[in-house]
C-alpha cells in the first residue's frame, strides 16, 4: 500500500463542497497539498486550515504556469468543473470548454511525475436506467450535455493517462452530503427548514435513492490512493462513489422527518422534477471494495450523518 505522509497532492476545484473535505482529509493523513484556487474566489476561506496546505492561485487556463511553481506532484486529483447549474448544464459550448481545461489538467499531472489521476465523473453519465442499476461496466447513454462531456473526457484521458503512465480512477459520484453541500440539495433543505416549521415541497419520492456522507466518500478517494500501487501502473478504473444504503427517496425524507420531531411539514408531489423526471437510482459498489483490498467499508450510517447536519447547524451552519 502506498504510504500517504509526505506524498504531494495537487486538487483542482479544492474549494468545492467535495474537494475541500478530500483535501482536509489528505492533510490529516500527513499528506502535502496543493490547491488551485482562483484569485477572485468567493470560497477559499473554507479551505481546510493546515501548515501542509500550499494555495496556488491561478485558473484551469493557468494550469501549466501552476505546474512549474509546484515542480512535481504524486497524485493529481481534477474536481474542477464549470456549467452544473440548470442554465448551462445543457450548453454544449460550456461542456467542452470543461474537456478541454480538463485535458490541459492530465498534462499537466503528467509532467509533474503522477502516478495517479482522478477527476470527478458522475451518475448522469449511465443515463435513464429502468431498474436503475448502475454498475461500471454497463453501457452509458447519458441524457444531458454535462453527462456526454463527462464521459467524453474520460474516453479522451484514458489514452492520455496511459501515455504518462498514470493509474486513472473516474470516479462517478451519486449522491454525497453533509454539512457545507449545496444549499439548495433536497438533504440540505430538509434539514434547515423542519427544524423551522417550514413546509418543504418535494416529488412524491417513490424512486429509489443513494446517499453517501461526504466523510465516507472522501475516506474511499483516500483509500483508492492508498492502494494504488496494488494497481497495473498506467491502467484506467472507473469507480462508482456511492453508498450501499439504496432506498425509496420517501424512507430518507421521513428519517429525517423523525430526526428533526416531525416539525415542519412534507408537501409530497409538488416539486417540479427536472426534465429527465424521478428517476431511481441503485449503484453498485463492487469495484470500490475490490480496488481498496475488499477493505472499504462505510463508517457513518445515514442517521447519524443527519444527526451531525442538524447539530452543526443548531450551532449557527458551516463557518
Amino acid at each position: 500500500m502506498t504510504e500517504i505522509r509526505g506524498k504531494r497532492i495537487v486538487i483542482t476545484g479544492a474549494t468545492g463542497f467535495i474537494g475541500r473535505n478530500v483535501a482536509g482529509m489528505f492533510l490529516e493523513q500527513g499528506a502535502e497539498v496543493f490547491v488551485l484556487v482562483r484569485p477572485q474566489s468567493k470560497q477559499r476561506a473554507l479551505l481546510p486550515v493546515h501548515e501542509n496546505l500550499h494555495v496556488v492561485e491561478g485558473s484551469l487556463a493557468e494550469i501549466n504556469t501552476a505546474a512549474e511553481m509546484i515542480g512535481h506532484a504524486d497524485a493529481f486529483l481534477h474536481f474542477a468543473w464549470g456549467g452544473v447549474n440548470r442554465e448551462e448544464i445543457d450548453s454544449p459550448i460550456v461542456q467542452k470548454s470543461n474537456i478541454d481545461w480538463s485535458l490541459e489538467c492530465v498534462e499537466a499531472a503528467g509532467k509533474l511525475g503522477c502516478t495517479v489521476f482522478m477527476d470527478a465523473g458522475s451518475r448522469v453519465e449511465y443515463g435513464i436506467k429502468e431498474d436503475g442499476i448502475m454498475s461500471e461496466h454497463m453501457e452509458c447513454a447519458p441524457v444531458n450535455e454535462y453527462g456526454k462531456a463527462k464521459l467524453s473526457f474520460y474516453r479522451q484521458a484514458m489514452p492520455q493517462c496511459e501515455k504518462w503512465n498514470m493509474t486513472y480512477y473516474h470516479l462517478r459520484f451519486f449522491s454525497v452530503y453533509g454539512a457545507g453541500d449545496h444549499p439548495w440539495s433536497i438533504i440540505s433543505t430538509l434539514v434547515r427548514d423542519l427544524p423551522q416549521g417550514k413546509t418543504v415541497s418535494l416529488s412524491a419520492c417513490m424512486h429509489r435513492w443513494n446517499f453517501m456522507d461526504i466523510e465516507d466518500a472522501s475516506r474511499a478517494i483516500v483509500e483508492l490512493y492508498r492502494y494504488s500501487d496494488t494497481v497495473a501502473q498506467g491502467s484506467s478504473r472507473i469507480v462508482n462513489i456511492a453508498s450501499e444504503d439504496t432506498r425509496r427517496l420517501r424512507e430518507f425524507v421521513e428519517e429525517i422527518h423523525r430526526l428533526t420531531e416531525k416539525k415542519g411539514q412534507l408537501e409530497y408531489g409538488t416539486f417540479v422534477q427536472a426534465k429527465e423526471g424521478a428517476l431511481s437510482i441503485c449503484p453498485t459498489v463492487d469495484v470500490l471494495k475490490m480496488l481498496t483490498g475488499h477493505t472499504w467499508k462505510e463508517q457513518v450510517s445515514f442517521e447519524e450523518g443527519i444527526k451531525r447536519m442538524l447539530q452543526i447547524n443548531s450551532c449557527g451552519g458551516v463557518k
